[in-house]
């Protein structure tokens, strides 16, 4: 008779596991994210050399939780999207996190200098560049120079 009870109590309870576990209890699932911020950063390399800026854009957001320097890559996606207030403040930044980057320093000079605004800043952002990276003298030389070039433009008019 014991035994009897045994079995019915265990089938009892196989059903009662069985039942619940086929119920639409809510289930929480906590993903982690398979790629790591330097991957996320060139995913959206990849986007934006098929010219899919937006894309880039989220990977680039998703990579400036863990890396500074995912706002450098937000900063020229923007610029390229013509989205040139994003694109400042960004590149702004970029300097107060990571005030050794020359290249943010150089594009935000060439920012200014595509829209024809804060010459004087962007000569100063240039300068501060070719400090900072002299081996990349030609590129920021030619935006300086650029930069120059118009202020002088502007003044004689």
């Amino acid at each position: 008779m014991r035994d009897k009870r045994s079995v019915t109590v265990l089938i009892a309870l196989v059903i009662t596991v069985l039942l619940l576990s086929s119920c639409a209890l809510p289930r929480f699932v906590v993903v982690d994210d398979p790629l790591s911020p330097g991957e996320h950063i060139n995913l959206g390399l990849s986007y934006e050399r098929k010219g899919e800026l937006d894309n880039a854009l989220k990977e680039y957001e998703v990579a400036s939780r863990k890396l500074a320097i995912a706002y450098y890559y937000m900063a020229n996606a923007y610029f390229l999207k013509g989205e040139h207030d994003l694109a400042e403040k960004n590149y702004k930044k970029v300097i107060r996190k990571l005030p050794d980057n020359a290249d943010a320093y150089n594009n935000l000079a060439w920012l200014y200098y595509t829209k024809k605004e804060n010459l004087d800043e962007a000569e100063e952002l240039a300068l501060k560049a070719l400090e900072l990276k002299p081996l990349n003298k030609d590129a920021y030389q030619d935006t300086l120079d650029r930069i120059r070039e118009l202020k002088e433009t502007v003044q004689g008019q």
